[in-house]
């Protein structure tokens, strides 16, 4: 009989751009693996999909989820799928701007609040948070005491919501209503940068 490893997260960071509105940037992404030594989840297939293979390593890949719809995000989930044969998970309110980037592709699945994904004998729960992008969700491990959080909530506060398909008051509501009614202690694994705590980050957020 096989004995699993201990369920863990990896960090990949890959490096591309972020383009929307007619402006290009560079930037660095993180990209989170949640699982064990025979099978992972993958949160946000950014840019390199050879590399994120590599970190793969072999294990099956349950899915490819989607924090949301940005093309840095997303650029490489469709090839991750090829070389995995995981589904590509989306929340529905982000099929708009997905299609901008990858527009003869769809997404294979829905993210919906309060669908629970399991990985390696773990449950991730889908935490809808509009505000970044319409469809932008977070993944909530209350094992791991671990929540991903995508573009939604960084280092330092909200995420951005100066372009288009976002809005600022509808991410701070969800940040008071999703994600800052969880416990202090847990560690917030962000799109891009450092991780926190939704401790540190309680003072970033606005009050209603």
């Amino acid at each position: 009989m096989s004995v699993r490893g201990a369920v863990r997260v990896e960090r990949v960071v890959t490096s591309g751009t972020f383009s929307l509105d007619g402006e290009t940037f560079g930037v660095d992404n993180n990209v989170w693996l949640i699982g064990d030594d025979e099978e992972v989840l993958v949160v946000d297939a950014a840019h390199d999909a050879a590399a994120i293979h590599r970190a793969v390593a072999g294990r099956r890949v349950t899915a490819v989820v989607c924090t949301h719809a940005h093309d840095d995000h997303i650029d490489a989930a469709p090839a991750l799928s090829a070389l995995t044969g995981a589904p590509v998970l989306l929340h529905p309110d982000d099929t708009e701007l997905w299609s901008l980037t990858h527009s003869d592709r769809a997404p294979d699945g829905e993210l919906a609040d309060g669908r629970t994904l399991t990985v390696a004998g773990i449950d991730l729960r889908v935490l809808h948070t509009p505000g970044h992008t319409w469809g932008s969700c977070c993944l909530h491990a209350p094992s791991l005491g671990t929540v991903f959080t995508g573009d939604t909530l960084f280092h330092g506060g909200p995420g951005a919501t100066g372009r288009s398909y976002s809005d600022r008051p509808a991410i701070e509501a969800s940040l008071r209503a999703r994600l800052l009614t969880l416990p202090g202690t847990t560690v917030v694994h962000t799109g891009h940068g450092q991780d926190t705590t939704i401790a540190a980050e309680r003072p970033n957020v606005p009050a209603a």
